[in-house]
């Protein structure tokens, strides 16, 4: 298969003078972000994105933007999503986008979008971002689900604005499914009226939506602006954000792109399209790391653990969206464990510095990406690895590990290492730790891995352990490492996004694993059934004015 020609790939930085939908200002310790969609700058040709519309790109913006907030701007503690136009607060989105696009764009698409807003949540809970959606006109599907992602919900009261999830009436697709599962799961809405808001293409007003608790208040125009001020403060005033840092400036990442793959700093992502695999390589750290707050800040976004973040997040979002058939990532680090090590010592003593604790949210946000990513993963541990500390991650996130069982006289036998990092702070979409995931309530297991803290441990020992799932010895090694990986890519993508979704976070559900799950399962099912996206589909036929024609079986 060709490579993807590098004008038609999908990137997921934009310069902050490149915003074209948004309107950013900062007053102080609030920040407000007025969506200002401009209609004719989709990210694909063949849609216009009237009505405050969003397609990827939109999407693409609003993540650059909350990651500026949180690291350039460490004063702010509340952020004011609301719109830019009269009597329209966002339409969702947009329905032509989404009739045009292929079946993996449309899902690629949900699943990011769902991430920014899972990303939100997080920021509230962990770093003390709090969120308030003024919804100050119409607010449809996507739209009504941004506004779902933030702390509160104010709408105005002006007669005419209305709330709305109306993908089933009028395109008979669910809402994103973020949208059901935040509304019955977060906000606690009774199942019977929200079965009654989500199939009313007209929505639920003010009055009635504050009753059922779609919204938390409302207010009619002309005191609309006092109430969104008011609850502003409440909520900055609940806030763990400082009000006197200042924050580090964030710069363009130095991502090279060729026909085998992109290039990073500390990443490193090589193609191998015949055997659709990629392999994702991170780096530890090399040289003198800082080691006081004072230097983390004038490192800023070269410190290790920042700068491998972003540039792991942007590899995710690469791989994912441009190279659809390199369905099994092969997870490499390459390195000194200890130095890992080191750099998660520091991370963890200065963990109550603002930057520090950002950095740790990005992490835990950007190995959450690789949870719910459709692609198998395998971890592959060799001499010269460094599946340390964070970077164990990795290893827990993978589907197997398989790890090199050198003879122990061997000086450069591979080995891997725990500490605290692996053990909630990087807690993945189920709110669990990967460890307390791995072992999913054994207790003897989770007592072992904390006797194990700090040390390196050689192939047997992590075996035993239950960190690692294989352990090949030198002769069985090349072998053995080939047919799994040869046997798992002739396996149908379809099946294995399903077995991996369903292995991935065994135990309690969370809202989290709700929506991703749904996404893999019934959004996949959904989007290709004909009464959607067939012929005479209601999200083919949107807008052309001709009716939905529905295979009435019930399936």
């Amino acid at each position: 298969m060709p490579s993807v020609n590098e004008k038609e790939l999908v990137t997921f930085d934009v310069a902050p003078g490149e915003y074209r939908h948004w309107r950013l200002t900062i007053d102080g310790r609030v920040a407000t972000l007025a969506m200002d969609v401009n209609e004719d700058c989709g990210l694909k040709p063949g849609y216009k994105l009237k009505l405050n519309s969003y397609d990827l790109g939109v999407d693409i913006e609003l993540y650059n933007i909350l990651q500026s907030i949180r690291f350039e701007h460490p004063e702010v503690a509340c952020v004011v999503l609301t719109s830019a136009r009269e009597r329209m607060f966002c339409a969702g989105a947009n329905i032509y986008m989404l009739g045009t696009s292929s079946h993996a764009w449309k899902v690629n698409f949900c699943k990011f979008t769902n991430e920014t807003r899972n990303g939100m949540e997080d920021s509230s809970q962990h770093d003390g971002l709090k969120f308030l959606a003024a919804i100050n006109g119409a607010c449809a599907g996507g739209g009504y689900e941004l506004a779902l992602a933030c702390d509160e919900i104010l709408l105005i009261d002006d007669r005419s604005s209305a709330v709305s999830l109306p993908e089933v009436p009028l395109l008979g697709v669910l809402p994103g499914t973020g949208g059901l599962t935040r509304v019955v799961d977060k906000r606690n809405v009774r199942r019977d009226l929200a079965d009654l808001f989500c199939t009313n293409p007209d929505g639920v007003k003010a009055d009635r939506a504050k009753e059922w608790g779609l919204v938390d208040d409302i207010a009619v125009p002309a005191k609309f602006q006092e109430l969104v001020r008011a609850r502003v403060q409440a909520l900055v005033n609940d806030s763990t954000r400082p009000a006197a840092a200042k924050g580090i400036k964030l710069t363009p990442l130095a991502r090279e792109i060729d026909d085998d793959g992109y290039r990073y700093q500390h990443v490193d992502v090589s193609f191998d399209r015949s055997a659709r695999t990629a392999t994702l390589t991170v780096r530890a750290p090399e040289g003198d790391q800082p080691g006081t707050v004072e230097a983390i800040h004038a490192a800023g976004d070269q410190w290790w653990p920042l700068a491998m973040a972003r540039e792991l997040d942007d590899a995710i979002l690469m791989l994912r969206t441009n190279e659809l058939e390199l369905g099994l990532l092969l997870l490499k680090t390459r390195g000194s464990p200890q130095s890992v090590l080191m750099s998660d010592e520091v991370m963890l003593e200065h963990r109550n510095d603002w930057l520090v604790r950002e950095t740790i949210g990005l992490l835990r946000r950007t190995l959450a990406r690789l949870d719910v990513s459709s692609r198998s993963l395998y971890a592959i541990i060799e001499p010269g690895s460094c599946f340390a500390g964070v970077l164990f991650e990795l290893a827990l996130a993978a589907d197997r590990s398989y790890i090199l069982a050198l003879p122990a006289e061997e000086g450069d036998a591979p080995k891997v290492a725990l500490d605290e990092m692996n053990f909630g702070l990087l807690a993945a979409v189920n709110h669990r730790s990967r460890l307390e995931t791995r072992f999913d309530g054994n207790a003897r297991s989770m007592a072992a891995a904390v006797e194990a803290k700090g040390k390196l441990l050689g192939p047997e020992e992590a075996l035993t352990a239950g960190l690692i799932t294989v352990a090949p010895d030198d002769l069985d090694w090349e072998d053995e490492v080939r047919v799994a990986i040869e046997e798992r890519v002739s396996l149908s993508p379809d099946a294995l996004t399903g077995l991996e979704a369903s292995l991935r976070f065994p135990g309690p559900e969370t809202l989290e694993t709700k929506i991703f799950g749904r996404l893999s399962a019934w959004q996949n099912w959904v989007f290709i059934r004909p009464n959607s996206t067939g012929e005479h589909g209601a999200l083919k036929l949107f807008g052309t004015g001709s009716k939905a024609r529905f295979t009435w079986e019930r399936v």
